[in-house]
């Protein structure tokens, strides 16, 4: 008798599982939040140098002004300290040395006798448009033309730290527990996301950030091993949907926030602070009975399935458990985890080795082209909310037809086929003029769908392709379904 017979007698998909994955994918909402924050958070406002502090007996007190309304005798004043770029706005980064007060009210545009003699940089700060943002960091901290790198830098130092937290909390959850890791990171998600929240310059902003992308891997990776080593197998590829679909919600939340909070102190606090509330309530979470059998824990896990059953009113098969029942039903289990096995196993043989290297790649192409699209929302010329929701609802047909295909063409096909049409559909992009917003988005949405197919595609195949024994190994450890 395997777990999964072990499983199915205590209960199956009984009440403990229902409460116990619904407690675990609510968080996942406010997880997809965090790792997009940034769009909203770092969006760029319209901008231009702040206008020197100078006036004369013709104009006086116009050089005071900060604001300007197109069409208007504010506007016509601006263009005597700022020069037009080519798309005949005001220049973002550069403003005259001296004014020229011969364009006022006037219709003539010199911008054509404009030399590079004749402006200065944006010495006194910048004016910032704050119709759509109230405030954020680019604003805050003024990261804009020669400092405009930083923002890239924020979100690689948090991408950085998704990338060690997934090394450490992975290894850390195989060695300790789903459960008290999962916590800890729930902890960490909250206080850092609050601490970021009150960053007082850009330096702090970055470590919590990074400690925040940490925690984010740890929930991630630890919420999917409770709801699935929880689960029957029959069920494993519903609850792995039903988690995807979470952060799809999330996803589509996040404009909502972000427009009902424009100012991104707040909006980063709103999505930390319920991160403390799932912290206490996550001691409620049985751990991993698999796990604890597998780690020989034999005691712990026997008290934890005998409350599973409980709960799911089985209290006469929770009787007949003991850790003698768990050695002669799993003992195929147990003599597997006493071997040892390490990352140099993913390359030890030829099969393993191709395997390795192909998912590798193709998990490298579809994180790399998603985080290009849906990082860089501002640059499709539309509302970056209605954007956001887009890229947000096309996930639900996308991983629907992802898991039909999957179900009726094969793992292969319908992995090879999401990441074909994602490349097109961007490439496509490539030669769309710029001024064509729609068609640019509705690629872009399409490439987005496409990609978040391959994800569901590839969470699941990954864990199909490795022996047993390497699965084990993996924080993926024999997961067939996962995601």
């Amino acid at each position: 008798m395997a777990f999964a017979d072990l499983l199915e007698k205590i209960g199956g998909m009984g009440r403990f599982q229902v409460l116990q994955v619904a407690l675990l994918v609510t968080p996942v909402l406010l997880v997809a939040s965090h790792n997009l924050l940034q769009n909203f958070s770092a969006a760029i406002p319209d901008h231009h140098c702040r206008i020197r502090l100078t006036g004369n007996a013709t104009n006086p007190g116009h050089a005071n002004r900060t604001t300007q309304k197109p069409g208007t005798e504010e506007e016509d004043f601006l263009w005597i300290y700022i020069p037009r770029d080519v798309a005949g706005k005001p220049e973002k980064c550069r403003r005259f040395v001296t004014p020229r007060w011969h364009l006022f009210n006037s219709s003539a545009d010199d911008s054509h006798n404009v030399t590079q003699m004749d402006t200065e940089p944006c010495y006194d700060g910048w004016i910032y448009d704050n119709s759509v943002f109230v405030n954020t960091i680019i604003m805050e901290w003024d990261l804009v033309c020669n400092l405009r790198t930083r923002r890239q830098m924020a979100q690689s130092i948090y991408m950085g730290g998704v990338l060690v937290g997934a090394l450490l909390f992975g290894s850390l959850a195989d060695r300790f527990g789903r459960k008290p890791v999962l916590s800890w990171s729930y902890l960490q998600m909250g206080v850092a996301g609050l601490c970021t929240a009150f960053s007082p310059n850009l330096t702090a902003y970055c470590v919590f950030r990074f400690l925040v992308g940490m925690s984010y891997s740890g929930i991630i990776l630890n919420c999917m091993s409770l709801v699935l080593e929880w689960v029957p197998t029959k069920v494993r590829t519903i609850a792995g949907t039903v988690v995807g679909y979470s952060a799809t919600t999330g996803q589509i939340i996040l404009p909502g926030l972000a427009y009902a909070l424009p100012d991104w102190r707040w909006l980063q606090f709103a999505v930390s602070v319920p991160f403390l509330a799932f912290f206490v309530y996550s001691w409620w979470f049985a751990e991993s009975a698999r796990w604890l059998i597998l780690s020989n824990r034999l005691e712990q896990a026997v008290k934890v399935l005998k409350r599973v059953a409980q709960i799911n009113r089985k209290m006469e098969e929770g009787e007949k458990l003991s850790t003698e029942v768990l050695k002669s039903s799993m003992q195929k289990e147990l003599s597997l985890s006493r071997s040892s096995y390490t990352a140099v196993s993913l390359v030890r043989t030829p099969t393993v080795r191709r395997i390795s290297c192909c998912i590798s790649s193709v998990w490298f192409a579809t994180s790399f082209a998603y985080y290009g699209l849906v990082m860089d929302l501002q640059n499709f010329g539309f509302s970056i909310y209605l954007i956001q929701v887009a890229f947000g609802c096309i996930d639900i047909p996308a991983k629907l037809c992802a898991a039909i295909g999957m179900s009726y063409i094969g793992r292969r096909t319908t992995q090879a086929s999401s990441v074909i049409m994602a490349g097109l559909a961007i490439l496509a992009n490539i030669f769309v003029p710029q001024d064509l917003y729609t068609l640019r988005t509705t690629l872009a949405v399409l490439g987005k769908g496409c990609l978040a197919s391959s994800f569901n595609c590839l969470y699941l195949y990954t864990g199909e392709l490795y022996p047993t024994v390497i699965r084990l190994f993996s924080t993926l450890a024999d997961r067939p379904g996962w995601g």
